[in-house]
């Protein structure tokens, strides 16, 4: 599919999904600050949301917040990471960014590192469906 705004909105409006919607609406409101649109994808899926790049994932009580909104999609891709790489320790997964002993996410440093993923895991998802970005990511 060609990276265009029109694709995008039809991307958003065609998902049931939250948290694609909330990544989509990150990208259409950043849409104008690029020349080079595919670097909306690549810019965070470089440096990540611990860069500082998603202004609205910086600070924790925004992390939180954002994990508890999307924690139900925050699972399923967590879960579909673990299935894809038959990788079930979080600790595997997540390295030492995971605190493991937080086992049921209830601790500000786990949902931090959980929002970031839900965030860039959805926006890869996303890149997935235009040519232009399917290479770089």
């Amino acid at each position: 599919m060609k990276l265009c705004l029109q694709n995008l909105r039809k991307l958003k409006q065609n998902t049931d999904n939250r948290l694609t919607r909330n990544v989509c609406n990150y990208v259409i409101s950043h849409w104008n600050d690029y020349d080079d649109k595919k670097a909306i994808f690549t810019d965070v899926l470089k440096y990540g949301c611990q860069s500082g790049i998603v202004g609205s994932l910086i600070y924790y009580n925004d992390t939180t917040k954002y994990f508890e909104t999307y924690r139900q999609e925050i699972a399923e891709l967590v879960y579909d990471l673990m299935v894809n790489t038959g990788v079930f320790d979080m600790t595997q997964l997540f390295g030492d960014k995971y605190d493991k002993e937080d086992p049921l996410i209830r601790d500000i440093t786990n949902q931090n590192l959980f929002a970031w993923f839900g965030f860039e895991e959805t926006l890869r998802n996303i890149g997935l469906n235009f040519e232009a970005v399917q290479n770089y990511i």
